[in-house]
């Protein structure tokens, strides 16, 4: 029963963010400025990491690709999102769907494992600063870099295929603002009990387990830290790193909070808002944590600026 052939519906629609019609173009106007506000913010920090060659590291090599995902990561949803507040027709075509799933799949999933091969070059950096330049050669760069997006793609392709074969034959409405895995699954009209765990199982294999590898690569960064002489500058050594700590904590926490926690707390309501924070804001936040907190991105930007003035 789970051939095409079955499957009646041929759109799904969503829900509206907000049951107050009054405040759609509010959200309208916020949501477009936080998108653009991401564009500009991600694109910036892959101008400044390709044309200054101060950049030419791992460490701005692994940020030029989190920049690029970001961008892909909310360009699959919000742009969709913003066409739904000024139409009555909340609507999308079932490949339509089907196409967001999978590219929202691929840049989330190769995000998660990207994060965890940043964690590893601030490890290598701190904690084998002697042997850097052999543990973390241009080779070993593009390896893991190929490594994430490989991954993204092809568990992204699976986990879309698998949810797409299913039946579904009404009724078509998603209770969310894009085509999600939780609320998409209640629309089948069979039992999706295995598809269930495969979600979760998927999930624990590339959000938790990237997660642990950079928990464990932090918990050396910090006791190499601690084992410093006195007159080290820790902070110093420390701020290398911190900004990529709290992006992981914005894009984890809410990933995490999302599609692991128990099914009997799940509410869409509080799904839509968690939704969108690692949608939009997260990625929307990133470039002003690694510029805020860089002084070398803050010069190189200031450069950029005043070279097209």
């Amino acid at each position: 029963m789970t051939s095409w052939n079955y499957t009646l519906v041929t759109y799904f629609q969503f829900s509206p963010f907000s049951s107050i019609p009054e405040i759609q173009g509010s959200l309208f106007c916020l949501v477009l400025f936080m998108y653009l506000s991401t564009l500009v913010g991600n694109i910036l920090i892959i101008m400044i990491t390709v044309v200054d060659a101060a950049f030419c590291s791992p460490m701005y090599f692994f940020l030029k690709n989190l920049s690029f995902l970001e961008i892909g990561y909310t360009t699959s949803t919000i742009p969709k999102m913003l066409v739904t507040f000024l139409t009555k027709r909340k609507s999308i075509s079932f490949l339509g769907c089907a196409t967001q799933m999978y590219m929202f799949s691929l840049f989330g999933i190769t995000e998660c494992c990207l994060l965890a091969a940043m964690a590893y070059d601030r490890y290598v950096a701190i904690c084998h600063p002697l042997h850097y330049r052999t543990m973390m050669s241009w080779n070993k760069c593009f390896l893991l870099s190929a490594v994430s997006w490989l991954t993204g793609v092809l568990v992204a392709l699976g986990q879309t295929t698998f949810i797409f074969t299913l039946p579904y034959c009404g009724p078509n409405k998603i209770n969310h603002f894009f085509c999600d895995l939780p609320p998409l699954l209640k629309l089948a009209c069979v039992d999706t009990y295995k598809n269930e765990i495969t979600t979760y199982i998927l999930a624990v294999l590339f959000i938790m387990v990237p997660f642990l590898l950079i928990v464990v690569s932090y918990v050396k960064i910090l006791h190499t830290i601690f084992q410093m002489p006195p007159a080290g500058d820790k902070r110093k050594t420390f701020s290398t790193c911190s900004s990529h700590l709290v992006v992981v904590t914005l894009f984890y926490g809410s990933g995490i909070v999302t599609y692991l926690r128990p099914k009997a707390s799940y509410s869409s309501s509080s799904n839509k808002l968690l939704s969108l924070f690692y949608t939009l804001m997260s990625p929307m936040m990133n470039p002003l944590i690694y510029s805020l907190r860089n002084k070398e991105v803050k010069q190189a930007l200031k450069r950029l600026i005043a070279k097209n003035i």
